[in-house]
Parts: C-alpha cells; structure tokens; sequence
C-alpha cells in the first residue's frame, strides 16, 4: 500500500496505542484522521502533546453515536478501529458500559464503512479473549473464554467483526495484541504500576504476581497494525501480535527493579487482586501467522522496551498517581 495522500482513520487516536499508530500514519505520509473521544475540555488525550497533530484531522465523538462518527468517516480509505473500553477492573463495576463501547461502538464503525470507499478495516482485538491458556504456545485457534465482562465483550465485537466480513463481505482484519507496553500507558496496566511504584519508593503492591504474561513494546504492536493493513491476503484472518516469551508479574517487578538499580519490597493487595476465576493465568503467544502471513516480528525487545518506557516516565511521573490503584 502507498500510505502517500491515503485516507485513514484511526478511532482511539488519543490514548496509549491509538496515539502512536497515528503518529506512524503522519510520518508515512497518509492522510491521517483521528477520532477522540468527546469531553467537555476539549482535550485530545495524547495528542494535545504531539509534535504531529497539527498534521492530523481530529474529531471528537463517541463510537457509542453513530452520527458522532459520520463526519470522520467522509472519503476514508482506511480505518484502524482502537477505540474501546480497556480497564478490567472497572468491567466488573459497570459491564454494560463495556457492551456499548466494544460491541455495539463496533458494530457503528463497521455499519458506516460499508456505505463509504473503505477498502480495509483493521479491527483491535485482545489477548485477553483467550481467557486462562488451555495449552501454550496460544494459536488463533485457541478457544476463546471470557472470563471478565472486558474479555466477553471483545469477544463479542470480534464476532460482530466475522459477521460483518461474511455476510457483507466488508474488508476486516482482525489484529489481537498481546500485552503492549510503553510510553503514554496508564496505571490501569503493570508496567506504568511497577515503573511508578518503584520510582516513588522501594515498595511496590501487586495483586497476583504468579500470572505470567507476553509483553510486547508498542512500536512493535503498531509495526503490526501497518502490516496487516498492507497485506491483502490478511482480510478475514485474525492475526495475533506476541512476543513469543513470557514472564511472570513477579520476576517482571524484579526485572524492573534491577532495571531502574532498585531493591524493592513486593507487597501484596488484595484490592489489586482479580476474582479467582476471573485471573488470566498465562499468556504466551504463537507469532508464526504474523511472521508468515505479514512479515512480522517484534524489534524491540523486554528489556529494550522496558528501559524506554522508564525514561519516558521519569520525565512525565507528575502525570501519574503512583500511589493510587487505577481501575
């Protein structure tokens, strides 16, 4: 694909992953739009700092309104569907927030592309719809189990996205990251946690540590999303990003630590810990559909990525309440 003058549209644009991708879009030349979510200051998230946006067309609306996005969405050739509840501790307080914004924010996006010029959706899945691994390396054929009202309800938007590529033959692909980590990412994921914690003091509360994890550095999960948009053999597959080793949220803290040359204390919480049955146990991902279909595989590795990530934070750690537990 020329991204040269090609109109995109990545929805989320203002937060963690959204934020960046945008930013790939603009130095490759595309004409990138961005859909941020409404809210009474105005604010862009992320964007209100880059160095790009004045190289972008923001829209504030909400996925949850379809007329909020049909503005957006005017000669689109591309779009980069992000926009979505995250946080798994809040889908317990208020699941059904998380079925209009993942399921039927979804079901919008994909009603409004097929009226338009799109010729590719790329649509965010999560690692989290695997639920607790039933064998490891994960595959995309791995059974998927919601076991929080996040995880049911991406489920659900994955299937809308199935659905609207069988019956109207719309041009989805659907990209599954795992883990993604790096600068601009909240407190609501362990890593920002961990970095914050252990650059505020020498303890760090955790729920669970034993559950492990695929951590995979942000550069590398955009790298995917600009892949699976190229390929044309990518439409109706869903292809999952990983790094293909993982590390429990213990030694990750201890790792960190060693990283920032810092003796730490871990101190269990229990307002930090998941239900039982909730927990993702592990997650490790099989990459060999991203090698093999995209060309695909992670550049920057853990260790890498994590000493990038702690240099952004000491520079913007008043942007973060470490001690908090955000939800």
């Amino acid at each position: 694909m020329n991204w040269n003058g090609t109109k995109v549209l990545v929805t989320g644009a203002g937060g963690f992953i959204g934020s960046h991708l945008a930013e790939r879009l603009v130095r490759l030349g595309a004409s990138t739009h961005c859909l941020v979510h409404y809210n009474a200051l105005g604010s862009w998230g992320w964007l209100d700092q880059s160095v790009y946006s004045k190289e972008m067309k923001v829209f504030a609306g909400d996925v949850c309104d379809r007329d909020s996005l049909k503005e957006a969405f005017d000669g689109i050739e591309v779009v980069f569907h992000l926009a979505a509840l995250i946080a798994i501790p809040y889908s317990y307080r208020v699941p059904g927030a998380y079925i209009r914004t993942n399921i039927e924010g979804a079901q919008n996006v994909f009603q409004l592309a097929r009226g338009g010029m799109v010729r590719r959706i790329v649509h965010t899945s999560t690692s989290e719809v695997y639920g607790s691994a039933q064998f490891v390396p994960i595959t995309e054929t791995h059974p998927l189990h919601g076991q929080s009202p996040y995880s049911a309800s991406k489920i659900g938007a994955d299937m809308m996205a199935e659905a609207f590529h069988a019956s109207f033959d719309l041009p989805i692909v659907i990209v599954r990251p795992f883990n993604t980590f790096g600068p601009r990412q909240s407190t609501r994921a362990v890593i920002p946690t961990i970095i914050g914690q252990c650059l505020n003091g020498d303890s760090v509360e955790l729920g669970s540590t034993a559950p492990t994890r695929d951590l995979n550095f942000v550069s590398n999960t955009v790298d995917g999303y600009i892949k699976a948009a190229e390929c044309d053999e990518a439409v109706g597959q869903t292809i999952q990003f990983g790094s293909g080793r993982e590390i429990s949220i213990g030694d990750l803290a201890n790792l960190i630590a060693s990283l920032i040359d810092k003796e730490i204390r871990i101190v269990p919480s229990s307002h930090r810990t998941r239900p039982e049955k909730s927990e993702v146990t592990r997650l490790l991902a099989d990459n060999t559909r991203a090698r093999d279909l995209l060309g695909w595989s992670p550049i920057v590795s853990l260790d890498e990525g994590l000493v990038q990530t702690i240099e952004w934070m000491k520079s913007n750690l008043a942007r973060y309440r470490t001690k908090a537990y955000a939800i």
